[in-house]
């Protein structure tokens, strides 16, 4: 790679930043406290570090017992997709609010042996009797807040089904091996960190709604204590069943009847009086779901292919097109606001194609090669001038007749997307690599519990769009009879010209996915920041609309002021996305990165560390 400018605007952390989980509280009674206990991996410390080098293999995540736990495996002669499953399952345990077996996600992974890139939708499907008006009464849109929290807004969940398919098809560890260091952490606790107890904070009061739900997430009535330790009994039984029977236990067995009646006779507190509508789903639902294997997005970026998911997600398009947007300009020596002004003008212009045409490709026709293709990034490119800004919401293009720089057309805003997930990536000494983002998509899901099982419901559907987002604009997000409503997810993994890894990496933040992919690789490739920079930098997300938001790091800085020059409008997000990702090395050494503040930082974790 040729010699580039190095970004100069400050990150937030070095590489060497440490970040401590809270210290262990003293023993105490209850669900949710007792006596510290060691991580998965038998380590003495939940230390959070976000970089680690090395060799044997490496896992990037969120948690660092999640980490461990797919270390473990690593150590063990596990590979890439076994350590993968092993640390979302762990993820369940420790980020419940972001993920668990109640949901769904998308796994891309990377056989070293064949040189080859395969994917897995295992995104959560609507009831077969669903149809457009899912999440209409009366011929009104319900209001969003009145969908999440209720069992009309779960789909049948993917998770299980996403695991069991990638260990079968890549793995070489049984369910039930790769299930166990997650089932200990349930079955003995991790430690309470400031973001568990923020996010349970968050979700107190929809939590209060369901008893199964307050009395797990709300030990003894009262928040989790920072330092306490969390233990879930119920989760370790569940996982402890699913590696014994395999996932038919949910998909055709007494823990998909719990699921159903569940989500079809919502379990309130009749105190609470909370109106959590009944779901739809039925035994039909869950035989039928499949985990699809499918081809990736493929795009050319500086020489490099880089790969990611196809619809259902609009992660890999949306990211493509704006990488192939911005491969006529140079970005190792524009500016920083002349970088940051057409990263956002690119993000903008993929928002409007990705609104207009991606959905779900079993349900609508997605132009897919089209949107992927250079020609078509180049008629939308010359929209971007380097004084000017585009107004959202902008119109979208036709993929399929390119019109170079085409005129006003009709234009949809882009719809809510819920903006909790969790993301890891691993590697292994093979060489294989996952980059795996799973989710139940709010924060907390829909706040149901399944009784006596651990674990919370998704409310996914709530990504379809409830009506049209503009009535005169065809609408390929609406509900319909197993469909999967559109996703950003964008777990993405680039390779060299002779088809080796050059990096994974992945992110949580719905629709803010998208953008946080897309500035992580550009900072990396583009800008020369170290893997650890590129994703502890201040972000940007433009998703079509009026405003672009902004981290604290850009919005106080003057970079914002010359780009208001030009003509952007800014609003203030305090936090936007988590990445983790790793980098092959020469000599066969992998680096891990994770975040250094955001979310608590993240853990990064290899199976040799360099010395």
């Amino acid at each position: 790679m040729r010699r580039i400018v190095t970004r100069k605007l400050a990150v937030l952390a070095v590489s060497a930043a440490v970040v401590s989980v809270g210290a262990a509280a003293p023993p105490a009674t209850g669900s949710g406290t007792a006596a510290k206990t060691p991580p998965a991996n038998g380590s003495a410390t939940t230390a959070k570090v976000p970089v680690a080098t090395g060799y044997g293999g490496a896992v990037a995540s969120v948690d660092a017992d999640a980490s461990a736990a797919g270390i473990a495996v690593l150590k063990k002669g596990g590979n890439a997709v076994d350590a993968a499953v092993a640390t979302a399952a762990a993820l369940g345990v420790t980020e419940p609010y972001s993920a668990g077996i109640g949901g769904g996600g998308y796994f891309v992974y990377y056989d070293a042996k064949s040189r080859t890139v395969h994917t897995i939708d295992g995104r959560e499907t609507a009831p077969l009797s669903a149809d457009s008006g899912l999440f209409t009464e009366n011929g009104t849109p319900l209001a969003f807040a009145d969908a999440v929290t209720s069992g009309l807004s779960v789909g049948t969940p993917g998770t299980p089904a996403t695991w069991a398919t990638a260990l079968d098809k890549w793995g070489t560890r049984k369910l039930g091996t790769v299930l166990a260091p997650a089932e200990r952490i349930a079955r003995d606790g991790f430690t309470v960190d400031d973001t568990f107890r923020s996010q349970t904070a968050g979700n107190e009061t929809r939590f209060r709604y369901f008893p199964d739900t307050a009395r797990l997430f709300l030990p003894g009535g009262k928040l989790p204590v920072v330092g306490s330790t969390f233990k879930n009994p119920d989760l370790a039984r569940t996982y402890e069943e699913l590696g014994r029977k395999g996932v038919d236990a949910l998909y055709r067995g007494d823990l998909g009847k719990d699921v159903l009646n569940t989500v079809n006779k919502p379990p309130v507190d009749p105190g609470s009086g909370w109106n959590a509508r009944p779901g739809r789903l039925s035994a039909q639902d869950l035989a039928a779901y499949r985990a699809k294997l499918q081809a990736p997005t493929r795009t050319s970026y500086r020489g490099l292919g880089v790969y990611s998911i196809a619809p259902s997600s609009s992660g890999g398009t949306t990211v493509g097109e704006a990488l192939n947007i911005l491969e006529r300009t140079d970005l190792s020596r524009a500016s920083e606001v002349q970088y940051l002004h057409h990263f956002i003008e690119a993000s903008r212009i993929a928002f409007a194609d990705r609104g207009r045409w991606v959905g779900d490709p079993a349900f609508e026709d997605v132009p897919t090669k089209e949107l992927l293709s250079q020609r078509y990034a180049d008629s939308r490119a010359c929209l971007i001038k380097d004084t000017a800004v585009l107004t959202s919401p902008l119109a979208p293009g036709d993929p399929r007749h390119p019109a170079a720089c085409a005129g006003p057309g009709t234009a949809a805003p882009t719809t809510y997307e819920g903006e909790n997930t969790t993301h890891l990536t691993v590697a292994d000494k093979w060489g294989n690599v996952v980059a795996y983002t799973l989710t139940i998509e709010q924060t907390g899901g829909s706040g149901i519990t399944v009784p006596g099982r651990g674990f919370l419901l998704n409310n996914e559907l709530t990504d379809f769009s409830f009506a049209p987002a503009n009535p005169a604009v065809h609408d390929p997000n609406l509900p319909g009879p197993g469909k999967r409503p559109r996703s950003s997810i964008s777990p993405t993994i680039v390779l060299d010209r002779h088809d080796r890894p050059v990096v994974a990496l992945g992110s949580p933040g719905g629709a803010s996915i998208i953008t946080t992919v897309l500035q992580t690789l550009t900072e990396f490739l583009d800008r020369g920041l170290p893997l650890v920079d590129a994703i502890a930098a201040p972000r940007a997300s433009q998703r079509n609309a009026a405003q672009t938001e902004l981290e604290p790091g850009l919005y106080d800085s003057a970079l914002r002021t010359r780009l208001e020059a030009i003509g952007h409008s800014f609003k203030l997000n305090p936090e936007i996305g988590a990445a983790t990702g790793v980098q092959r090395l020469p000599n066969g050494e992998w680096r891990a990165a994770a975040e250094t503040v955001r979310r608590g930082g993240g853990s990064a974790m290899v199976v040799f560390p360099a010395r």
